[in-house]
């Protein structure tokens, strides 16, 4: 809907520390130290790729080290708990995921921090789509006939995810909420298991990531049946959006962002925005994030907390659903 190091600009700074009482303060040096920017999951995916790709470039800029620290597990909020209880001073990041605003319904009162309260949106880096795939033996070739087919045979047809809480999983559970069908969900962790596992038929259907799944259209080992996002991807021109196949209302896109902790100044966090923006405008990037099936966007902290606060509700909405509940 891909360590590296990652440099921030800079606000000029003297140490007021053991400075004369009479002397005016002067603005804090930004950055002071390095900086590290969290990401929620392993290396070698899509949200490392991105904040690999942003360090590189914001190193480049300003030259002062920010390294790209790996902490994965319970679906990001290990490395969004280390932000959140981290100085709000800019030296540490977290990049947020699609997950970052589901997981407060996945987790209902059991998280150590609030999404919405205790980070600062810096800006909204990518958007993904994902594509829905099946196994080629699967005797439907469309979206329409898909539903048709869970409705004729309830609890037959079952649907991979790269785990609880994912964009595949939820991506599942909206179209079941849409359509009224009964297909089964089958967690993988990750998504290497469930390729695997669709591609021998073991699976029968699979909202994947764009990146790693096109080849497998093309080759004929995998049919593709639409898109999760409002429009087209260029990557795949003839696979149509899953609203324009017929089902109103469905729109799933895996993102990707900055986010510091609550209190980061506004001059911090206004100059992040603009050189991450400008590194994400370049041409080199956006080819390389395209070719993961990433689209680079260039928005303001303030179009970047909206959105965070439209997906927490939509998302919710769908987990209270679905019941679905992370223990």
């Amino acid at each position: 809907m891909a360590s590296g190091k990652l440099l921030i600009g800079f606000l000029p700074v003297l140490a007021a520390f053991g400075a004369s009482a009479q002397r005016p303060e002067a603005p804090l040096q930004y950055p002071s130290k390095p900086i590290h920017i969290f990401v929620g999951f392993p290396p070698g995916g899509n949200s490392d790729f991105v904040a690999r790709a942003v360090s590189r470039g914001l190193g480049e800029l300003w030259g002062q080290q920010v390294i790209v620290d790996n902490r994965p597990g319970a679906g990001g909020n290990i490395a969004a708990e280390m932000v959140a209880k981290s100085p709000a001073d800019g030296h540490t990041l977290l990049l947020g995921v699609f997950a970052h605003a589901v997981n407060p319904s996945l987790y209902a009162g059991k998280l150590p921090f609030d999404t919405l309260k205790d980070f600062v949106p810096v800006i909204l880096c990518v958007s993904s789509a994902n594509i829905l795939v099946v196994h080629p033996s699967l005797p439907v070739k469309s979206v329409k006939e898909l539903i048709a087919l869970a409705k004729a045979k309830p609890g037959a047809i079952t649907y991979a995810s790269a785990g609880n809480g994912t964009a595949s999983h939820l991506a599942g559970e909206l179209l079941k909420m849409l359509t009224g069908i009964d297909i089964v969900h089958v967690p993988y962790r990750g998504t290497g298991l469930a390729h695997t596992d669709l591609m021998g038929g073991r699976v029968t259907m699979f909202f994947a990531a764009m990146a790693g799944t096109l080849s497998n259209v093309q080759s004929g080992r995998l049919r593709a049946l639409g898109v999760t996002t409002t429009k087209r991807w260029p990557g795949a021109p003839g696979v149509p959006t899953m609203i324009e196949a017929g089902v109103p209302g469905f729109e799933v896109n895996s993102w990707s962002g900055l986010l510091a902790p609550a209190g980061t100044p506004k001059e911090i966090v206004a100059r992040l925005n603009t050189e991450v923006a400008r590194i994400l405008r370049s041409t080199e990037i956006r080819e390389r994030l395209y070719s993961f099936g990433a689209e680079p966007i260039d928005n303001t902290p303030e179009e970047f907390a909206a959105y965070i606060n439209s997906e927490f509700i939509k998302w919710a909405k769908v987990v209270k659903a679905a019941g679905l509940r992370v223990d």
